[in-house]
């Protein structure tokens, strides 16, 4: 079995048994062992290393906590055997935390340097804490929301309405398009330049996930795909997405032709990728492992080893 993606695996116990157990809830929030896993302005906290870096948690007991009431907090789990609770810090400037060294980065840029069980940690904190904040007023009647379940539910706190509100993905499909030898890439304006990647789109409603694949290829690209086949998926918190990646083979005689999505898609070989053209996706991304497997299955080289190739920081 392949190794998770970066975002994903089983870095911790949900313990969803207990979300509504307001004793246990209490006596967790009470308990100096129990983590906040904090972020402002959608950023984590994360100290540099000399070969990497590391998540910064901070105890319950922290100055910060003072800035968080208790319906902020979310409940994400135990992990390493403590409670951690994530929260949104809604000062207008990053407040002082703990080590000196620590700063709020973008996890998008800095989950590749963590180990994975805090990058799955981070991601998952990124995610419910996005959900909350679009979820304060109810979609049905437009009352206030209250939390219950440690923050995994929204409740609309009209009498009348009740109506309740649950965290929501958005799948979306990624998929590595190969006529065997080469692979089909595209690139978006607001790219830097030179940089491509697989081609994504969302699912939409009342399709499967093999329909989407097929369709956003046929209209990002003009190419008609068959032998579709999953290869992994990937929590893409930025900011609530489920990534699902496929491979498709182009059928023959399918040509290249671009809508007003990308600026360019284009077919390359292993040999342009390996010169540095076109620039990748990092290497935490699943579009980067989508590639990746696709070129080392025909070359004597890895991908990771050839010294021409050129990745991005960000997908």
């Amino acid at each position: 079995m392949q190794a998770p993606n970066v975002f994903a695996g089983p870095y911790l116990d949900r313990a969803a048994e207990l979300r509504k157990d307001a004793a246990f809830l209490e006596s967790a929030l009470r308990d100096p062992g129990s983590w906040i896993v904090p972020l402002w302005r959608s950023r984590s906290l994360i100290e540099k290393t000399g070969d990497g870096a590391r998540a910064v948690m901070l105890a319950t007991s922290h100055a910060v906590r003072a800035q968080i009431e208790d319906s902020q907090l979310v409940m994400l789990g135990r992990f390493r055997g403590r409670i951690c609770f994530a929260a949104e810090l809604e000062a207008s400037e990053p407040p002082p935390v703990t080590p000196e060294g620590a700063s709020f980065e973008d996890l998008r840029l800095a989950g590749g340097l963590l180990c994975p069980e805090e990058a799955g940690l981070l991601a998952y904190a990124r995610a419910m804490v996005h959900w909350r904040s679009r979820s304060r007023y109810c979609g049905r009647c437009g009352a206030k929301t209250v939390a219950k379940s440690a923050g995994h539910v929204a409740r609309c706190s009209n009498p009348d309405c009740g109506n309740e509100q649950f965290p929501r993905l958005d799948p979306a499909v990624i998929v590595l398009v190969t006529d065997g030898e080469r692979a089909a890439l595209g690139r978006q304006a607001a790219w830097p330049a030179g940089r491509y990647s697989t081609i994504a789109g969302f699912v939409e409603p009342g399709e499967s996930l093999e329909d989407a694949v097929c369709r956003e290829v046929l209209e990002e690209t003009g190419l008609v795909v068959s032998g579709l086949r999953y290869h992994s998926s990937q929590p893409w918190p930025f900011p609530s997405s489920l990534m699902i990646g496929f491979v498709a083979s182009a059928e023959p005689g399918s040509v290249i032709r671009i809508d007003d999505e990308l600026e360019d898609a284009r077919w390359f070989s292993r040999a342009d990728i390996a010169s540095g053209f076109p620039g990748l996706p990092p290497p935490q991304s699943v579009s980067f492992r989508l590639i990746e497997d696709w070129y080392d299955s025909g070359s004597e080289v890895p991908l990771r080893r050839e010294p021409g190739v050129r990745l991005w920081a960000s997908r």
